[in-house]
């Protein structure tokens, strides 16, 4: 059975698209010709992805173009492939030395997403799952992202945030959870040590981009019996060495002390 489309959103899409082949900003009236639509149709689409940033007016010839919301959109998805392409082969490795299973992650909305996961050789009973998502606040990749933030986008992204207890662990509090991310950012690492599942320990490490922003993390997760002294210690070097590598990869340097 075909899934039934949108007329509105795919009208849309095909307003958007029209800037694809264009070399020009577009009026109301050329976007109605082209798309053979009424102008009182097309108005209301414009207007709406105006309001959403997806598209801008020119005040003076009255005419749009594309908005910035589509460089960022674009950067995004930029990101998740590179980010995925590059990380692959790392993580092999690690989950080959490390027997658990590693997930990668990226930020996107104040969430992070599943963009990668290798299992390990031995049992793990997590719900994650490649193109889930997951909440910031409480997860390991999730803080090693946030905790290389901006504190101006640290307070943004905690106070959009609904800051569920998953756990009797899970910090609620926003200056606690602050406190949290500087430790984190001082010692290039995060652990989950039970704030979303009961059992669950994860460590995880921030990934850098060619311009020096943390935009995804990578992580081991295993159960809390597994990941304790010795092994814990290796996990962490391991975790840390493979952000750093696929960091890397993606351009960034270290910058000198």
């Amino acid at each position: 059975m075909a899934e039934r489309l949108i007329q509105s959103v795919e009208r849309a899409a095909d307003v958007l698209e029209l800037f694809l082949t264009s070399s020009s900003d577009l009026s109301v009236k050329e976007i109605s010709e082209q798309l053979s639509l009424s102008k009182s149709t097309v108005h209301g689409i414009i207007k709406t992805l105006e309001h959403r940033s997806y598209l801008e007016q020119n005040p003076n010839d009255l005419k749009y173009k594309l908005g910035l919301k589509l460089f960022e959109l674009g950067i995004a998805v930029e990101n998740q492939i590179d980010v995925g392409r590059i990380a692959r082969p790392i993580i092999e490795t690690l989950v080959a030395k490390l027997k658990e299973t590693v997930h990668l992650v990226v930020l996107q909305r104040d969430e992070v997403i599943y963009i990668e996961k290798v299992e390990g050789p031995q049992t793990l009973r997590i719900s994650s799952q490649v193109g889930k998502r997951a909440p910031i606040h409480c997860t390991g990749v999730g803080k090693a992202i946030l905790a290389f933030q901006n504190e101006a986008e640290i307070d943004r992204i905690l106070s959009m945030s609904p800051l569920e207890p998953y756990t009797e662990f899970t910090l609620t509090d926003q200056e606690e959870i602050k406190k949290q991310l500087k430790t984190i950012h001082q010692q290039g690492y995060s652990v989950d040590d039970e704030e979303i599942e009961i059992g669950l320990r994860c460590v995880a490490a921030p990934i850098f981009n060619h311009q020096g922003k943390a935009i995804a993390s990578v992580s081991c997760a295993a159960p809390t019996m597994r990941l304790e002294d010795e092994q814990l210690s290796k996990v962490i070097e391991g975790i840390k060495q493979a952000a750093a590598e696929i960091s890397r990869c993606m351009g960034y340097k270290i910058k000198s002390a």
